[in-house]
């Protein structure tokens, strides 16, 4: 992966000799040493030294093993290159200072200033010594390992390594009493095998590596041999040639005695071959592990569909491959369930006891084996299979569960289950290489939410500018690649389909974490059980999960660009430690969560930082110094005690996403349940922030908001009724807003709005306060009502019933009703809201009767009904709500509850009244609702004094 460290470097070494950029440096090289003077044509060498190293590592395929000496040299290319980003980044420091202050007389004041301990002296000389070592490091590739190796050093293909590491689908030798946790796939992909239409047909199963998709479908291709004239079974790789498929396919067919024919054949011949003789039977093709979707069709080109019910089926962990198949042809498997996965283990670990029980001394042990292997079918078997040829010994079991990882890594017993998995890591396109491994920094089962992953992601510089799109599109665009790559599992989704977070799978992650130690990406600190667990020797990232100790003499500070703190019990002197000047690299500092007030003065030194993240600390106020973080990106102070930011704060021109507000009212009820910032004086000449979260309205800056013209999210409170023709004028000018909440200045304050426009659609909008007449007809929602994708609706007191007046948005997915309406009865009728998958009513004092017609919210799956104390029956017409998953009734009328009895359509309800909780549900699971206000699951909100699922 030194290639992705490469073409970091690289990009920001090309901005650092762009014309523009030399431009503006141009006072600060005059009259210089001539060092200085060359310092652009040293980094101009140094960029093109770069590139040519990062061509020679992709010339040779550098995605494996490559021997000690090449491995050394990587490391060493890798050490050049990291000192050579921290030159770069210096430099354009200074540069972009001279473009804000504009002249080079207030420059020399910087320089000047006592804790400035580097000065363009010192980057020349560091740049000039780099240039020297990697002329030296070009050398020594050619001196080292020309003599090892006797010839070239590349090798004639470029993936002939990986056929020999693993061929998918060769161990097919599993039988029916072993398939565990997928006779229903196994079912499915039977009639679509069966299905009536006589069609060729392509059916795709898809997942992560090592999850069964060859298991699966090598069984029912055993299993349904008879119902075919012919059959092949074809392992596709990623560098295949398309003559051997088609050569291979053709032995398949012919039989192995057959195969000297196929190999006489060329293109042209194995073309007509195959088509003269798929051309009268009914075939079952098998291409397995397929990488790219064009691959398929090319492969295919031979297949004749000869009206026969012919299929063939791929597997894939791309789901981009597995749309080639129509969707009631696509089968994705997912890890097996605890329960499965403890069968599958005890099958294979106990063979030869009875029932294959596992003994109660090795009960424990075992699950927390079974448990790392998160529920992937091939650690399970390949471990369960090992640890029976084992002495069955509670205290060997242990040892090898603390080990785990190692033995995955050393063992040629379990090596291949890491060759499997880390194959779609070797596959990873380079850009998305590093936005992989940063995700494995975060706790075990750690939820990683989308936009928190994409602004540091950003931050870190891993996002190349595409076109005309903005870096957070374009880096979204790699989350999801990921997801379809099955590198990530999406845990959650909001109600029109966009990730809300993911995770990453247990052993993939321990995985990534060797990876990330192989190459010096990051450290992750665990002094948990008295031992501390790191990986790199010379990281540029630390994550602490647990830290009981002083750190500060395990890592180097000097190199160090990110530092993430999950223990909020971190000790002062670690996390300040980091602060000072000799962390000036620094891009990444997320402190959330730990018992700070403060920060201090010297963290203005860190002029690299672009990501900075106090949320739930007891910070009150920031230093001024902090006006001097001129690439600061996103600035995140939520559920914290500051409300007030220096004016100064408008130098901060880079910022992207500022989010600042404070918890008022715990038990979210009241209209005040958090206070926002004050709007300083030139927050307006931000003119690069997309996210305002959230701000208190004045008159003055509701007249400039207009200039923020790339928001694309937006709160802004204490809106007066005064303000309202201002601001529906400053929106109408925002191009790019797609989340809008407007919130009055108190529940008695009049927004009118009855003349809001705007350029575009919204996906969200939320108004908060009493709605003056006309508000849901302005010419906003006659315009785009109907592309609303997301509403809520507070303390407005309708008292007509809101569902008329909502009738319009017609794809609504997800609706919130708090204190909104004053009426008795909330009605839905037939063929409204078809497309709405959410339901929060939540505080309507008034309403005693609900009902639902049949034909009504027709795509519900979430409902909630909170502290509707006069409503004692359950919603009438609630039995057509066929679709719904999940409810919840929190704060209801004990009335109410004796009715419940008929929700037995409802897979999941949960309850409670006037102190009483419970949760009914058809399958076994614990009440899991979070105990505090605590943001650790930002998945959930408080509602009525209650937690729930948003």
């Amino acid at each position: 992966m030194a290639e992705t460290t490469l073409l970091l470097v690289i990009t920001k070494l090309g901005i650092a000799v762009a014309g523009e950029t030399l431009k503006l440096a141009k006072p600060l090289l005059a009259k210089k040493s001539q060092l200085v003077a060359a310092l652009p044509a040293n980094m101009k060498l140094i960029k093109d030294e770069l590139e040519m190293i990062n061509a020679f590592l992709k010339e040779i395929g550098i995605k494996g093993d490559n021997g000690e000496v090449m491995e050394t040299w990587i490391r060493q290319v890798r050490r050049l290159a990291y000192d050579m980003e921290d030159v770069v980044d210096q430099f354009m420091y200074f540069v972009g200072e001279n473009k804000m202050t504009g002249s080079w007389a207030s420059l020399k004041k910087i320089f000047k200033k006592p804790h400035s301990s580097i000065s363009l002296d010192d980057i020349a000389t560091r740049a000039d010594a780099v240039n020297k070592d990697l002329i030296e490091l070009s050398k020594r590739v050619t001196r080292w390992t020309k003599p090892i190796s006797g010839m070239s050093y590349i090798p004639d293909t470029y993936h002939d390594g990986e056929q020999l590491l693993y061929h998918p689908g060769q161990d097919r030798s599993i039988h029916d009493d072993e398939l565990i946790g997928i006779y229903a796939n196994k079912e499915t992909l039977i009639e679509m095998l069966h299905l009536k239409d006589p069609s060729m047909r392509t059916i795709a199963v898809w997942g992560m590596g090592g999850i069964g998709k060859s298991t699966l479908v090598n069984n029912v291709y055993t299993n349904e041999l008879s119902h075919f004239g012919c059959r092949a079974w074809v392992s596709i790789s990623q560098s295949y040639k398309l003559d051997d498929i088609w050569r291979n396919m053709l032995t398949e067919l012919l039989g192995k005695e057959n195969r000297g024919d196929a190999e006489k054949m060329n293109s042209a011949e194995l073309r007509a071959e195959l088509k003269k003789i798929l051309d009268k039977k009914r075939y079952l093709i098998i291409l397995d592990d397929v990488w790219k979707a064009a691959d398929v069709f090319k492969i295919t080109e031979v297949l004749v569909d000869n009206g026969l019910g012919s299929r063939v089926i791929v597997t894939t962990r791309i789901e981009g491959v597995a749309s080639i198949a129509e969707d009631g042809c696509k089968i994705k498997l997912e890890p097996l369930s605890d329960h499965d996965a403890w069968l599958l283990f005890c099958r294979k670990a106990f063979p030869n006891i009875e029932s294959h029980t596992c003994p109660p001394e090795l009960c424990e042990c075992g699950k927390a084996i079974v448990g790392k292997c998160d529920g992937l079918p091939l650690a399970l078997v390949a471990i369960g299979s090992l640890l029976s040829l084992n002495t069955k010994s509670n205290k060997k079991w242990r040892i090898f569960c603390d080990q785990l990882i190692s033995e995955l890594h050393n063992n040629e017993n379990l090596n291949r289950v890491e060759k499997i998995l880390n194959l779609s890591y070797k596959h990873l396109p380079n850009y998305l290489k590093n936005c992989f491994l940063y995700c494995a920094m975060f706790p075990e089962d750690y939820l990683l939410h989308r936009k928190m992953l994409i602004r540091l992601w950003i931050a870190e510089g891993f996002i190349e500018q595409r076109g005309t799109s903005s870096v957070e599109d374009i880096a979204e665009g790699y989350l999801i690649e990921l997801v379809q790559r099955s590198m990530l599992h999406v845990v959650n989704k909001n109600s029109f389909d966009r990730i809300r977070c993911l995770r990453m799978h247990d052993l993939v992650r321990d995985l990534a974490i060797s990876q990330c130690k192989k190459e010096s990406f990051c450290t992750v600190y665990d002094d948990t059980h008295g031992v501390v667990v790191q990986s790199g020797l010379d990281p540029r990232r630390v994550a602490v999960l647990h830290c009981n100790n002083d750190i500060r003499s395990s890592i180097d500070s000097t190199r160090l660009r990110t530092f993430i703190s999950f223990d909020t019990s971190i000790v002062s002197s670690t996390w300040s430690s980091f602060i000072p000047s000799e962390s000036r690299y620094l891009a990444v500092l997320d402190l959330s969560g730990l018992p700070i007030e403060t920060l201090p003065n010297s963290v203005g030194e860190l002029f690299n930082l672009r990501y900075l993240c106090l949320d739930d600390t007891n910070v009150k106020l920031l230093p001024k110094s902090m006006k001097k973080l001129h690439n600061l990106q996103t600035l995140s102070l939520e559920r914290t005690n500051l409300l007030q930011l220096p004016k100064e704060f408008s130098d901060l021109k880079k910022l992207r996403h500022l989010l600042i507000w404070k918890v008022i009212d715990e038990t979210f009820t009241s209209f005040s349940n958090w206070e926002s910032v004050e709007a300083f004086q030139g927050l307006w000449k931000l003119k690069e922030l997309q996210t305002l979260n959230e701000v208190r309205a004045t008159k003055v800056f509701v007249a400039e908001l207009g200039n923020l013209s790339q928001l694309r999210s937006l709160c802004i409170t204490h809106i007066r009724s005064s303000h309202c023709v201002q601001l529906c004028d400053s929106l109408s000018k925002m191009h790019h807003l797609s989340r809008l909440n407007i919130r009055a200045y108190n529940e008695d304050e009049l927004l009118m709005l009855e003349d809001l426009t705007l350029p575009n659609p919204l996906d969200k909008l939320d108004l908060v306060g009493r709605l003056s007449e006309g508000t849901l007809e302005s010419p906003f929602f006659s315009t785009y009502g109907n592309r609303l994708l997301k509403m809520e609706v507070s303390w407005c007191h309708l008292a007509e019933n809101p569902m008329a007046c909502l009738l319009e948005l017609s794809n609504l997915t997800d609706l919130r009703l708090t204190r909104a309406y004053t009426g008795q009865q909330l009605i839905f009728h037939a063929k409204w809201l078809e497309h709405l998958k959410k339901v929060v009513l939540s505080d309507l004092p008034q309403v005693n009767q609900i009902c639902i017609h049949e034909g009504a919210l027709v795509s519900l799956e979430y409902l909630q009904i909170d502290n509707l104390k006069e409503l004692r029956e359950v919603p009438t017409g609630i039995k057509f709500l066929s679709s719904i998953k999940e409810a919840y009734f929190t704060k209801m009328h004990p009335d109410f509850i004796l009715q419940m009895g008929t929700l037995d359509h409802i897979p999941k309800v949960h309850w409670s009244a006037q102190g009483n909780a419970g949760v009914s549900t058809l399958q076994i699971e614990d009440v899991n609702l979070p105990a505090s206000t605590s943001n650790n699951n930002p998945q959930w909100r408080i509602l009525g004094g209650g937690w729930v699922f948003i």
